[in-house]
């Protein structure tokens, strides 16, 4: 039998999961067995909790479904507990090192005890320094175990079931479980301590508790918060019934009624049409359980935290009207134009003015249509800040024209990118006053980037975030520890700003779930189904092929690789890294390389000549691929699109080593590499000389990368989003993901010529 039987739930929190269960096998103590408890064995968690019970057998994941939530969570795991104390760690919370040995070596001090209770430190969402040890136990705690009489201030209400170890004989002995419902922490905890017979504290902090960026939800308000006085009905009545000793019975009322009164006075978390039954209620168990002595009232109900007062309503807005003629009339305008200056230099000043004006007429213009009602069938798109008609939000596009043609659409694009867009659709310029109207009214929004800050997500509206590639190096809040990119990001308050308005987030991959969740921590619902952009490589057939070959200016019979090089924040320009030339040359004389630089260095010239065509400018980085035989590429996350082809992938790590200190990676890309991979130019063309590059190794690498990236991209992942954020169907009525071995990806021009 284990020492230990750490249960881990794990719902809502599969992006940090890894990092807990890490923390616990990294325990220099290995008496133990680790319970990640997950909400289905298909799961976002599951998958992390299977591949690290594949490399340690002390590794046993239970399932338990969200509807339990997080008490049926942790009951789930008590059920299938074997070790003599049961320990809990939320799926986002660090074990400390040394934390294990410490709680034997107590325990070996203390003999068994029914509860061994112990501090925890917080730390901020962000990672920031810890602050503690929190929660410091009772001063008058003995430094031997004590019967719970002995410290009746110790009541367990206000700690986290995490902050303690149980013995489990003595937890199913008693039929002792987490009550259903919202705080069960605090059930849980008196439910404990009025059956404990013998008890001992740990003065050390055991547990790394990481706050949440969206709070707790029992922070929240809602009618969840009702939970509250179930659970401290529950334990108070328990008490009662246990004839618990008037001290402790005192103690333990205060410290419930204290929870109540805080929760009670705490501006807007009971929801005003739930707050007169919770008052009601709260008077009743306070006259039911109320304790003969004095000394048993509970604090005034006018005693209540500072701070928190009523935020004063905000004026009424004004209308457009009135404001038109003061953009007009602004000073700075009147006065520049009354001077009466001539020549360039004043004309420039006048054209400065009046576009000062005219903003400030747009922006007055917006607010005024954020008034209007919402159109209930209109969809803005947008992709790359505005260059164009491309990636996830034209494929939705697209297929919204055909599964929901109510719907009407606006693509928004900067000045001068407007040829980009197709000429049968519907675009305006960003920054045009249609743009900011169509923003306003929309009820759909949609980017694979994010929407300018000063767009307001108005209740009722439903942003969809695309994104546009699977992660390999560090996105979002994740950057923030990397100096060179962290410069270059901007306001990581303004991200999380945006990111709030998110009410969809795309993800190709349970990788990409994983990684979206801890870079961009927020409220939205995760859609697990696939790019859209990439349904093209399980529908284009070979005409599809050849036509976009002919396009290109391939040569028939050409063996094409593509070459597309990813952006480095430390460089200052686009540097291919790779003389085209001599690769060609090496490579054979039937090679021809696409050129494709990342979209940062797209200005619409070419680059190349000869047997190097440069397609940087093409619309469409899917046809691109399309077309090419091969993808040679360094750490792009085109290398995760491109797999869907099931074609050879080479990669190039000349500067493996820099690009990861400097930028930052999700995982070891020289652990799980797509295909082979060269350190060196020379490297890169022997395995296209000797023609390993397409070999049996090349395949297997490529097999294995497939199973873990390319897990939604089946073809359909266009219908499904139109279905489940336009339509608004269920999630189980949506078509099911096409298992990887039952796909039959776009053929290659070899196939074709064959």
């Amino acid at each position: 039998m284990p020492r230990f039987s750490i249960i881990v739930p794990s719902h809502g929190v599969a992006g940090r999961l890894s990092q807990a269960l890490d923390s616990v096998l990294a325990q220099s103590f290995a008496d133990f067995e680790l319970i990640p408890v997950c909400d289905a064995p298909d799961a976002p968690a599951a998958d992390v909790a299977a591949g690290f019970a594949a490399r340690d057998p002390r590794v046993r994941a239970v399932h338990s479904p969200p509807s339990a939530g997080l008490a049926g969570a942790r009951n789930a795991g008590i059920g299938a507990a074997h070790g003599a104390y049961l320990l809990f760690l939320d799926g986002d919370d660090l074990l400390l090192p040394g934390a294990l040995t410490a709680l034997a070596g107590r325990l070996e001090e203390t003999g068994d005890v029914d509860a061994l209770y112990f501090e925890h430190e917080r730390a901020p969402w962000w990672e920031g320094p810890p602050a503690g040890p929190a929660e410091p136990l009772p001063a008058a705690a003995p430094a031997h175990a004590f019967p719970p009489g002995e410290v009746p201030r110790l009541t367990g209400v206000r700690r986290p079931a995490w902050s303690a170890a149980h013995r489990r004989s003595f937890v199913t002995g008693h039929g002792l479980a987490f009550p259903a419902g919202h705080h069960t922490d605090l059930g849980w905890g008196g439910l404990v301590t009025v059956a404990a017979q013998r008890i001992a504290v740990l003065r050390r902090a055991v547990v790394r508790h990481r706050e949440r960026r969206q709070g707790s939800r029992l922070e929240l308000p809602g009618e969840h918060q009702l939970d509250l006085l179930d659970q401290s009905e529950r334990v108070l009545a328990r008490a009662a019934e246990q004839g618990l000793a008037a001290e402790r019975f005192t103690a333990l009322f205060e410290q419930v009624l204290s929870a109540v009164l805080e929760t009670a006075a705490h501006p807007g978390r009971v929801p005003a049409r739930h707050r007169r039954a919770f008052l009601r209620r709260a008077r009743a168990l306070h006259r039911r359980h109320r304790p003969a002595s004095p000394a048993g009232r509970p604090r005034p109900a006018g005693s209540r935290p500072s701070g928190g007062g009523p935020v004063p309503r905000a004026a009424g807005r004004l209308g457009l009207s009135p404001l038109l003629p003061a953009a007009v009339a602004h000073p700075v305008f009147r006065a520049l134009c009354a001077a009466g200056r001539t020549g360039a230099r004043a004309a420039r000043v006048r054209a400065a003015a009046l576009a000062r004006a005219q903003g400030l007429a747009t922006r007055l213009a917006y607010r005024w249509h954020l008034r209007r009602p919402i159109d209930e069938n209109l969809v803005v798109y947008c992709a790359y800040w505005g260059r164009g008609y491309a990636c996830n939000p034209a494929a939705l596009h697209a297929a919204a024209r055909e599964l929901a043609p109510h719907l009407r659409s606006v693509f928004l694009v900067e000045a001068g990118q407007e040829h980009t867009v197709p000429a049968d659709v519907d675009h305006a310029v960003i920054g045009s006053r249609r743009h900011w109207r169509v923003l306003a009214r929309a009820k759909y929004l949609v980017n694979n980037a994010n929407f300018a800050d000063a767009v307001v997500k108005r209740p009722g509206s439903v942003h969809l975030q695309t994104q546009h590639g699977t992660p390999l190096k560090t996105m979002g809040c994740d950057q923030s520890t990397y100096p060179v990119v962290a410069a270059q990001s901007g306001s990581f308050t303004k991200l999380l700003r945006r990111v709030d308005r998110w009410d969809y987030n795309l993800s190709a991959n349970r990788h990409s779930t994983e990684m979206w969740e801890r870079a961009f921590p927020g409220g939205y619902e995760a859609l697990e189904y696939g790019y859209p952009r990439n349904d093209l490589f399980c529908t284009a057939r070979a005409q599809d092929v050849a036509r976009v070959r002919r396009e290109l200016g391939v040569p028939d019979g050409a063996t094409a690789v593509l070459y597309a090089p990813t952006h480095r924040d430390h460089h200052t320009g686009f540097e291919t890294g790779l003389d085209l030339d001599a690769f060609c040359a090496a490579a054979g004389e039937n090679v021809v390389v696409l050129l494709r630089a990342h979209y940062f260095y797209d200005r619409g010239g070419r680059r190349g000549g000869g047997r190097v065509i440069d397609v940087t400018a093409h619309r469409s980085t899917e046809e691109v691929c399309l077309a090419a035989d091969a993808l040679v590429t360094d750490y792009s996350s085109i290398m995760f699109d491109y797999a869907n082809l099931d074609r050879p992938i080479v990669i190039l790590a000349d500067d493996w080593e820099v690009y990861r200190e400097t930028r930052g990676v999700c995982f070891d890309l020289m652990d799980c590499p797509p295909g082979p991979v060269a350190r060196t130019p020379e490297e890169l063309a022997r395995l296209f000389g000797d023609g390993s590059w397409a070999g049996a190794r090349s395949a297997a690498l490529r097999a294995v990368f497939r199973e873990r990236f390319c897990q939604f991209d089946d073809g359909r992942a266009a219908e499904r989003v139109v279905r489940r954020v336009f339509l608004g169907e269920p999630p189980e009525s949506l078509p099911p993901v096409v298992p990887l071995a039952r796909r039959v990806p776009a053929p290659a021009a070899a196939l074709v010529r064959s």
